[in-house]
Formats: C-alpha cells, sequence, structure tokens
C-alpha cells in the first residue's frame, strides 16, 4: 500500500460546542503514516518521506497488530514518564534512543483490505481501538471526548498542553485541509525583548523579538494609541544601526529600526510553537537608562 495524503485541520479560535463533534489532545510531536502490509511494516513523515529506520522501534511493533495490513494516522511523540509529550527531546531520542518515543494513533484508513475513509470518524475510532488495545506500549491510542469542546479546552490550557484537535463525528477521511477536523491551540503570555521595529506598507507594525538572547520571532504591535506613541519615542532615542542579537539572514538589508537592549514587552502568542506565531505585544516597559 501506498502513503495516503493526510488530512490536515484548519485552525480556528476557539473549539466547536455542540455534540456532534469529538475532541482529542493535539499532540505536540511529527505527524506520522504507519503502513503495514505483504512488504512489513513502515513508517512515513507528513510529507510521506520514509522514516522507517529511524523509528525503527514503533515499526517493529506495528507488525506485532493482530491484522495483515493497515494504514495508520497519528503522532510520534516523545512522552515524559507523566505521557506528556516533549517535543524538545524528539530529535535526541531520534539519534539515541528510538525505542522511547511513541506513536500516538487517532486514525485508521485501511484495515486488512478496506478501505475505511468512507466511515464517520466515530466509527473508524472504534475500529483503531480494536485494534490497538490495549496501547499501554510503543502504539497509543488517542482518548476523546463527545461534545463539551468548551470544557474539554479549559482542561487541556490548564495541565499546561498545546491544544486540542475536534472531529466532526459523522465526517469522512478526506486528505488536504478540511473544517471537518478543527485545531484549537492554546495561548501563552511571555516577556520578550524587543530587537527592532519593522513596517510594511499594508501590514501591522511588528516587533523583531528575542528571548534568553536568541530571536524568538516577530509579534504585531497591538497597544492603544498612547502606549504606541511612547514606544515610538523610545524607539527613536534607542536606535541601533545593527540587531544587537543574531537574527535570521533573511532581515539583512530588511528595512528595520533596529533599538539598543533596554526595551521588553508582553507577548501573547500560541502554546507550543517553536517560534512566535500570532503573537502580539500587549504592553512594554523601559529597563533602559
Amino acid at each position: 500500500m501506498k502513503f495516503i495524503r493526510q488530512l490536515e485541520p484548519v485552525q480556528v479560535e476557539t473549539p466547536p460546542v455542540s455534540d456532534e463533534w469529538l475532541h482529542e489532545i493535539k499532540y505536540d510531536g511529527f505527524r506520522t503514516q504507519v503502513i503495514l502490509d505483504w512488504a512489513g511494516a513502515r513508517a512515513f513523515t507528513r510529507t510521506g518521506i520514509d522514516w522507517s529506520k529511524r523509528y525503527w522501534p514503533v515499526v517493529a511493533a506495528a507488525e506485532k497488530l493482530p491484522a495483515k495490513s493497515f494504514i495508520l494516522d497519528g503522532e510520534m511523540i516523545a512522552p515524559e514518564p507523566d505521557g506528556r509529550p516533549n517535543f524538545h527531546a524528539l530529535h535526541s531520542r531520534l539519534t539515541w534512543n528510538a525505542e522511547l518515543l511513541a506513536f500516538v494513533a487517532f486514525d485508521i484508513l485501511h484495515l486488512d483490505g478496506e478501505d475505511l475513509r468512507a466511515r464517520p470518524a466515530m466509527d473508524r475510532k472504534a475500529i483503531l481501538w480494536d485494534l490497538v488495545k490495549p496501547a499501554d506500549g510503543l502504539i497509543q491510542y488517542s482518548e476523546h471526548v463527545v461534545g463539551g469542546g468548551a470544557e474539554f479546552y479549559q482542561a487541556i490550557d490548564k495541565m499546561g498542553l498545546e491544544g486540542m484537535v475536534s472531529k466532526r463525528a459523522s465526517s469522512p477521511y478526506r486528505g488536504g485541509k478540511s473544517d471537518a477536523w478543527v485545531k484549537t491551540k492554546c495561548w501563552e503570555v511571555g516577556d520578550f525583548e524587543i530587537l527592532g521595529i519593522k513596517r510594511e506598507p499594508g501590514k501591522p507594525t511588528a516587533a523583531l523579538m528575542a528571548r534568553e538572547g536568541k530571536y524568538a520571532g516577530a509579534a504585531a504591535i497591538s497597544l492603544t494609541r498612547q502606549a504606541q506613541e511612547r514606544l515610538w519615542r523610545r524607539v527613536e532615542r534607542s536606535r541601533a544601526v545593527k540587531p544587537q542579537r543574531p537574527v535570521p539572514v533573511a532581515f539583512d538589508g530588511a528595512k528595520v529600526e533596529w533599538v539598543k537592549p533596554g526595551i521588553k514587552a508582553r507577548v501573547k502568542f500560541l502554546r507550543g510553537e517553536h517560534k512566535l506565531r500570532h503573537a502580539t505585544v500587549q504592553a512594554f516597559r523601559d529597563e533602559g537608562t
């Protein structure tokens, strides 16, 4: 069997609340498709690259499941002892301790010659559980709840998890972007250092940010007019000819007003991202002279 294009959820601000939806934890890892057929088990990345050698313990576990053939959709994670995924540990485990990885299966597309993609999501999950249960080893099962999207979001936010994925219980599986699946990310607020201000016609003014001395991404300026005017005056007093921290080469020659250290900003950003995403500056304070 061949790799199947994966269904990609649409991002939304708030989760659906009706009982027509089931909700799962959004695991912070690498999207993975596991295929078993006459040639054995293989594991593929989001883009269809064969990473079976890197994921060899999970591939070996897949060959022991009670089926002749299947295609599973899921996430490869580096679980902590309490089960939480640790994205930052993924690379080291891939290199040195692949047996400490786990594959969290959340959908099944084929089983023993039957194409299951036209079946409702709820039916597919029941079939998946029957295949992988008790799911307490290297191959795990993504638990779900039906309805109560707002309460589920509050619970995962309190647990410090990245977010959630909601799936219409009656929906088939179709590759590509689909609003039959939606993801809702959790937010965090933290302190960052402003490296510079970038202004582009037709786009919101953005602050280039650093955290712990490293470039962290950009955040749109979301301040009151009075606060913006104070920030512009502070930027004018602190101009620098070049960035005070290392920044991506894409900013070489870009029209950025670089500033000297000392301007700190309170930034709201999506949790679980490795650079600032959908970030906004909520406030700033002056720690310079």
